[in-house]
């Protein structure tokens, strides 16, 4: 029944799999998040007896079956009902960012969901980028956009590379991956191992495929790919054959940090230790509830305040709500929690941060 939890915690939030190919996710969900094997560190990430690859933490807690499907089940009334609470959206026609290009001052955009465009050290890139209307493999069903993209894909300003954290369909969409190779065929893609030959098959060059504690440079910037404590699956059979993870981008001027999808879990300390501190952090803040299938693969508001202190992260930043439908909690709760867990961890308001869609801000 762990596993059963665990998966469908998964597969809910790729909400693709619980209205699109929900039996499809449900059933490599019983294969999702592992245990830890060998001593914990950035890498090489661990691996079962099958190949399978491990979370640091240890067996992940799951929920019964009395709180899988029923939520399963409200989960597709909602996406079919809607709710309110998208977040806000604000104008960008990108014209600022394209100009940033040569002035290479930090800047941070969301576009929506866990995708940011982030400029740093002189270079452009984005984190788990979904321009699709939909969070599905399927174009006509699954969950909707709330909001539309912050900024059009067409008005990016020069992409350098895409870092991807996960292989579910929320964070790793292959319509909007394919269309950035069209755009630059320069632009590279930084995968966790195993993803690689996904985009490949799918057409998209300039792929690298990377494991926990392994650093690709782009002239004085290094990008890190870190630990995170999740699962992968996009269909039966495939759970856990991919890896997950979170990223740093470490440039002489600033040091960035991008959660991914993660369960709150020992290694952010370590990682702060390492690589921070970090002038900000980007961390996922919804898809928490129900709290028993949830807690171990998402991070609420509170313990994503908590991750930041670890990671020693100046700035906080909360993603992931707002713009597609994953799980139970109200859709502009995390924002709210967010901003007063920070405060009562002693961050100054100016410190914690919460962007309407298409916001630009310099950091």
């Amino acid at each position: 029944m762990r596993r059963l939890a665990l998966a469908a915690a998964g597969a809910l939030c790729k909400a693709s799999a619980l209205l699109a190919a929900g039996a499809l996710c449900a059933a490599s969900a019983l294969l999702a998040a592992g245990a830890a094997a060998g001593e914990p560190g950035f890498g090489p990430a661990p691996r079962d007896a099958e190949g399978r690859f491990l979370n640091l933490a240890g067996p992940l807690p799951g929920a019964v079956a009395a709180v899988v499907l029923p939520f399963q089940a409200r989960r597709i009334w909602a996406n079919f009902a809607g709710r309110e609470g998208a977040a806000p959206r604000v104008a960008n026609d990108g014209r600022f960012l394209r100009e940033n290009a040569r002035q290479s001052e930090p800047t941070v955009t969301w576009i929506g969901h866990a995708t940011l465009l982030v400029q740093l050290g002189g270079l452009g890139f984005l984190t788990d980028p979904i321009w699709s209307e939909r969070a599905s493999p399927l174009s006509w069903l699954g969950p909707a956009r709330l909001q539309p993209p912050g900024l059009a894909l067409e008005d990016l300003p020069p992409v350098a590379f895409v870092v991807v954290s996960h292989n579910h369909y929320d964070h790793l969409d292959l319509p909007t991956l394919r269309r950035l190779a069209r755009r630059d065929p320069a632009t590279r893609f930084l995968v966790p191992l195993g993803n690689g030959a996904l985009l490949r098959e799918a057409g998209i060059a300039g792929v690298e495929e990377l494991d926990w504690g392994e650093v690709r440079r782009f002239g004085e910037v290094a990008v890190h790919c870190l630990p995170a404590q999740h699962w992968s699956a996009r269909g039966p059979g495939d759970a856990r054959l991919a890896l997950w993870a979170s990223w740093a981008v470490v440039a002489p001027e600033r040091r960035f940090y991008f959660s991914g999808d993660t369960g709150f879990f020992e290694a952010f300390a370590r990682m702060g230790r390492r690589l921070g501190p970090f002038d900000l952090a980007a961390l996922a803040i919804g898809a928490y509830r129900p709290e028993a299938m949830m807690r171990p693969l998402h991070l609420d508001p509170e313990e994503a305040v908590r991750a930041g202190r670890e990671l020693r992260a100046e700035r906080l930043l909360g993603i992931h709500f707002g713009t597609f439908d994953l799980a139970d909690e109200p859709l502009d709760e995390p924002p709210r929690r967010f901003r007063a867990a920070g405060a009562e961890a002693g961050y100054p308001a100016d410190r914690v941060w919460v962007l309407d869609v298409g916001e630009t801000r310099a950091f």
